[in-house]
């Protein structure tokens, strides 16, 4: 089978998109999308994603393979991507369109700002740890600055979730942080049920954080994008951020606001074309 497929990234963070829409499954498995993935004898990404047909009162669905082959509910960074390969796959970028997407983690919406820009309704964090999930405390309380030691060592963390998990961690120098030692430390941490990926930010400003992240799945990556949200989200309830914020990544910024209108967190960002081709 030929396959065809276009890589994009959002600030480093890239995937393999798939024109997926002649089935509701995706047409790879979660092993192919492995070797796929694979810097060295494929492609090359962080995921594959697939824009399918959706079985809902939505727009499109979407699908995801981490590097791992594991599937996450959702990927910020990924639904950026997502939103711009739609407009080529519809020939128009459709400039203030809004987008239904059906997601595992419910219905998300990114608006086309033009310019490569994405702005993403991310809907509402979950703050209760059973919705998060994770059994740091009991199942109808927050998880904000609550001790986690890993490998003997104390962690004041937060969790939230944007649909998926996330266990933030404050700290002083983020260049200080051994993400390749601790990262599945934490995400493999028994708290966890689901996993969880880690985020570990150091505050510059009220305004302005820096963050680096351990991806569930996929390990480091230059960028992600429900990380920001959930970083911005954590600085919020630490009384460390403003409810609008830049995030600094490794691939670069995201623009990240936790509305008190709504409580709906936006992300707003690139996605960047890289190049199409073709698998045999």
């Amino acid at each position: 089978m030929t396959l065809k497929f276009t890589k994009y990234h959002g600030l480093g963070n890239d995937f393999i998109l798939i024109d997926n829409l002649a089935s509701s499954e995706p047409l790879i498995s979660p092993d192919e999308a492995v070797k796929l993935c694979d810097r060295h004898f494929g492609i090359g990404a962080d995921g594959v994603i697939f824009v399918l047909r959706t079985k809902n009162s939505t727009d499109y669905s979407m699908r995801i393979f981490n590097s791992d082959g594991s599937e996450p509910e959702m990927c910020g960074n990924g639904i950026r991507c997502f939103a711009q390969f739609i407009t080529e796959l519809e020939g128009i970028e459709r400039i203030g369109k809004t987008y239904k997407i059906d997601t595992l983690a419910g219905l998300i919406s990114p608006t086309i700002m033009g310019n490569g820009q994405i702005k993403v309704d991310m809907g509402e964090p979950q703050l209760l740890a059973q919705n998060i999930p994770t059994t740091l405390m009991k199942k109808d309380e927050k998880v904000v600055n609550e001790l986690l030691v890993i490998d003997d060592q104390d962690y004041f963390v937060t969790c939230v979730s944007m649909g998926n998990p996330h266990c933030l961690v404050f700290v002083d120098d983020i260049d200080s942080v051994d993400l390749i030692k601790v990262g599945p430390l934490f995400e493999k941490n028994n708290y966890f049920p689901q996993k969880t990926n880690t985020e570990f930010i150091e505050v510059i400003s009220s305004n302005y954080l820096k963050m680096k992240v351990w991806e569930r799945g996929a390990g480091i990556t230059l960028a992600c994008g429900t990380g920001a949200c959930a970083t911005v989200v954590a600085g919020v309830l630490n009384n460390k951020c403003d409810r609008s914020t830049t995030v600094e990544l490794p691939g670069g910024c995201l623009e990240i606001e936790w509305s008190e209108k709504d409580n709906h967190v936006y992300m707003t960002g690139p996605a960047t074309k890289v190049f199409s081709g073709e698998v045999v």
